[in-house]
């Protein structure tokens, strides 16, 4: 590892190295930190361009000693890794994470032979993932029964952190889901056809390789297959509040204010930290062996044609099937709930999925670089890919509208459907914000913040709420995070994204 020259340097001399491009977006010159392969970019508005600087300013004065790097310095190791193209590029809900920050998006080319693939560039909850359900449901129609639909729905859906699931599954159930992705859904009769359609990659990658993830990795899967997790994921009870783009949101089957909607965010699990964890350590030796160096030793990576980048990356694949499955799964628990609470059917409640967006994965994609078609391998950690109108990976549906891209906001504050551009296909591979971005770190919030006023806050604002775990209500108050509509709002005027709906909470589930 290549230790940081620029240890010893003042804020004011780093600011040297930072410039404004326009009023959303600045550039990171060659020389922020050592090796710059290229340039780095950051896009921000003005209230999220000061928690940027803070936390640089911080950095400085601390002389770089404890805790995470700033997201301004992880934007620029990433740049420094061998084969990454045009820019290592942060989006506005950007914030630290391991090895990449969360936020950040890296393409590396794969005609290089030294390009890599880094597990830090995908996170350690592989496909974690937002889908959004609609119904033909009101917002009067919920009111008077909210309170037993939320419990409903967190009866059905088993949450927290242990939680275990109820679909029935066996060891070979497991490989084959881990292969077959929303296939294995379909198959069971836990997914209609449909949602295949509307799902990124249809729901299942098919390089995945069931035997590249460990065995330890699937004992942890195995029973919390169908289960929410605990931390940010949540499943919540929505209604559209606002309509920007008419036209967009009537192709989503969206077309009046205070229509139902159901989120689900989650993702793989312990099967996908597990399957971070077991590359990284793998990832460690091929590095001293390729003598491949980076600024930082959380951003282990390995050539992308090597044995550990090809185990790694079918491993992912296969963690990503998981995590299809498990929003699969759920959307089943979803639809079954509403049914009893409605007496009806999840058919006749018209609960189809509007799509279904994963904001940590690596992808083989075809972009055009400097006129020419490339195949690149691209890293979107907290991030989404927001593919334009017309491009062949986006559903029929959405041929003309351009790609949906959820963003779920946090516990008890608004979420956003945007949809992808040609201006984004350009300046940042087809890729755009995930959510808010947390601004007070997990235990930072639990000292700040008492979860009876966390709790309080939403019944005021009249959001029912069922939580496994109280405690950890405070690490995902509103107050711990960014703005997303800040967020949202950034991306729209960088024209990275346009927004199309905003939802608005009426019941949470959450770990």
């Amino acid at each position: 590892y290549l230790p940081s020259a620029s240890m010893s340097r003042s804020y004011k001399d780093e600011l040297g190295f930072l410039e404004r491009v326009s009023s959303s977006c600045f550039r990171i010159k060659k020389g922020f930190v050592p090796h710059m392969k290229v340039e780095g970019r950051f896009y921000v508005n003005a209230s999220l361009e000061k928690l940027m600087f803070e936390e640089l300013q911080h950095h400085s004065s601390c002389q770089g000693v404890g805790g995470f790097l700033p997201a301004v310095k992880q934007i620029a190791n990433v740049a420094a890794l061998p084969g990454i193209v045009s820019e290592s590029i942060g989006l506005p809900d950007i914030h630290s994470g391991y090895g990449f920050a969360i936020g950040n998006m890296a393409a590396f080319d794969m005609d290089d032979p030294d390009a890599v693939v880094s597990p830090g560039g995908v996170g350690f909850d592989i496909n974690c993932g937002v889908r959004l359900l609609r119904t033909n449901l009101n917002e009067k129609d919920v009111q008077p029964v909210k309170e037993q639909l939320t419990q409903s729905l967190f009866d059905h859906i088993p949450v927290g952190v242990g939680s275990k699931g109820v679909i029935p599954m066996t060891a070979k159930d497991l490989e084959e889901a881990l292969e077959m992705g929303m296939d294995w859904s379909l198959r069971e009769g836990y997914a209609w056809a449909e949602d295949k359609e509307h799902c990124e990659e249809y729901g299942r990658m098919l390089q995945a390789d069931p035997a590249k993830v460990s065995s330890r990795a699937k004992k942890r899967g195995l029973p919390q297959l169908g289960t929410l997790g605990a931390g940010n994921h949540y499943a919540e009870i929505q209604i559209v509040d606002e309509i920007y783009n008419k036209h967009a949101a009537s192709k989503m089957g969206i077309d009046r204010q205070g229509q139902v909607c159901v989120m689900i965010h989650s993702g793989s699990r312990g099967l996908g930290h597990q399957v971070a964890t077991d590359a990284l350590v793998l990832m460690e030796k091929a590095m001293k062996r390729d003598k491949i160096q980076v600024n930082d030793r959380q951003l282990a990576c390995a050539r992308i044609a090597s044995q550990e980048g090809q185990d790694y990356l079918k491993g992912m694949a296969a963690a990503a099937n998981y995590a299809w499955v498990n929003r699969s799964s759920m959307t089943f628990l979803t639809r079954q709930a509403f049914a009893k609470a409605f007496q009806s059917t999840p058919d006749d409640l018209d609960m189809h999925v509007i799509y279904d967006v994963s904001h940590n994965i690596a992808k083989v994609e075809q972009h055009v670089l400097d006129g020419k078609q490339r195949t690149l391998l691209v890293h979107r950690k907290g991030s989404t890919r927001a593919f334009p109108p017309h491009h062949p990976l986006i559903p029929v549906d959405y041929q003309l509208t351009g790609q949906p891209v959820l963003i779920g906001g946090t516990m008890g504050t608004c979420s956003y459907v945007l949809t992808g551009t040609d201006q984004g296909m350009q300046e940042t591979f087809g890729t755009t914000c995930h959510g808010a971005g947390r601004a007070l770190s997990r235990a930072k919030s639990r000292r700040t913040l008492g979860y009876e006023d966390v709790l309080a806050k939403l019944k005021a604002k009249g959001i029912s709420i069922r939580v496994a775990s109280p405690k950890l209500v405070m690490e995902e108050a509103p107050e711990s995070y960014k703005n997303v509509t800040d967020v949202v709002n950034t991306c729209h005027a960088a024209g990275i994204s346009k927004k199309a709906i905003k939802l608005r909470p009426v019941a949470v589930i959450k770990g």
